[in-house]
């Protein structure tokens, strides 16, 4: 038997009536889809404890379990959590590191990191194998918990403490650790070290280090890092250019555009965050029809909008006035299921509203409550009343109703 006893245990928690809508099992992809959807924690265990045993492994369950926690844990339901979490441990696939590994993580998404290592100890009891997997793992869920100066104290013992080596991934995470402090320097000295034992610095840590420099200021540490990444040969790449182009000095487009052709020159593809930094150089210049030609020739660029990509251009596009515009990209970020954010939306009703266009105003306003979860469509709908747009769709309500009382004559 695989993970059942997590599942009953997942019912258990479930405050909701008895399973109805999820009572047949489901697959793990099917349960992953609803939980995206689903922002109530007692219905999110349910479609969890509705995953059919013969789904599950330590993979493909993962992501759901992860979804579970994220949504017990925005309500604050951390003991909860633990109980969810800690009765995985009576599944037959705890002696699978994978497996223990997804708890570990699970407890880091949540920001339970003392838990996270409380688990890793009890492996040895577990009867679960030890490597740079789960090791791995810890230090990204101390990261995840945002408690960065715990991460080097726990690289530096734990691998001695139980025996194994880390590797360029745990190196990476460390680098991470120190960056996310505030402290490159100190990175840079550790990469010494990856030298000394012959562990591969990758482009992502140098170009961890690298925008680190630039949000502390230090271009010209920068430049240096960017140098000794060419002279290694890693890199640079689209991830290390993508950082070089949002500490473009002034925010020039020119300058953007100048380093988006060496990229493609290079043999590189920018990707959808290259041309968003270029729109966003646009926009904060005042350039609105040039920004709106970089959102409209993503397509042919082999690149998608993302949600940043209607965020920025929405609420520029709102600042200079241009509703009607702002409401036909709010409508494509609807279709391709990357919507804004609720200040951004905000924005964009209320100048609706402003210029008269109540039609539009109400239709966006019927979408964003199907879209956003029930803390914010209540939020929308108190936005609603003082916009006067409830008042409208209860008049719009009545006129229909009116309509078919109407006698067929």
């Amino acid at each position: 038997m695989s993970s059942s006893v997590a599942l009953r245990h997942a019912r258990h928690l479930s405050t909701a009536a008895p399973l109805s809508a999820f009572s047949a099992t489901i697959s793990i992809s099917k349960a992953k889809s609803k939980l995206k959807a689903e922002h109530d924690p007692d219905k999110a265990l349910e479609i969890y404890s509705s995953v059919s045993d013969r789904y599950i492994s330590p993979l493909s369950s993962r992501y759901a379990q992860e979804y579970t926690v994220k949504r017990l844990a925005k309500s604050h339901r951390f003991s909860d959590i633990e109980s969810f979490l800690d009765s995985h441990k009576n599944s037959s696939q705890i002696t699978q590191e994978p497996f223990l590994s997804s708890i570990i993580r699970s407890y880091g998404v949540a920001g339970m990191f003392d838990h996270a290592l409380n688990i890793y100890h009890e492996m040895d009891d577990l009867g679960t194998p030890r490597s740079a997997i789960s090791f791995n793992v810890l230090l990204s869920a101390c990261v995840h918990s945002k408690q960065y100066d715990r991460v080097p104290q726990l690289f530096d013992e734990i691998p001695v403490k139980y025996g194994f080596l880390p590797d360029k991934v745990s190196y990476g995470i460390l680098i991470r650790s120190y960056c996310e402090n505030g402290s490159p320097e100190i990175a840079m000295e550790r990469l010494k070290e990856m030298e000394e034992k012959d562990v591969e610095i990758t482009t992502v840590t140098f170009t961890t280090i690298l925008h680190s420099f630039y949000k502390k200021g230090k271009s010209d540490e920068a430049k240096r890092v960017w140098n000794e990444m060419v002279i290694r040969g890693r890199g640079p790449d689209v991830g290390a250019y993508n950082v070089k182009i949002m500490n473009i000095q002034g925010g020039d487009p020119e300058g953007v555009k100048a380093l988006i052709e060496e990229m493609s020159d290079a043999g590189l593809k920018p990707d959808t965050i290259s041309y968003n930094y270029l729109m966003t150089c646009y926009c904060k210049n005042g350039l609105m029809d040039e920004a709106q030609k970089v959102y409209e020739d993503l397509e042919s660029k082999g690149c998608n909008p993302n949600a940043a990509t209607f965020r920025t251009l929405i609420f520029y596009l709102c600042k200079k006035g241009r509703f009607e515009t702002g409401y036909t990209v709010f409508k494509e970020s609807v279709r391709v299921h990357k919507i804004p954010d609720f200040s951004t939306l905000k924005y964009l009703v209320e100048g609706l509203v402003q210029r008269s266009k109540l039609k539009d105003a109400k239709g966006m306003s019927r979408t964003v409550k199907k879209k956003f979860p029930p803390n914010l469509v209540k939020a929308w709908t108190k936005l609603e009343e003082e916009l006067g747009l409830a008042k409208l769709e209860a008049g719009d309500k009545k006129k229909k109703d009116a309509g078919w009382r109407i006698p067929f004559i």
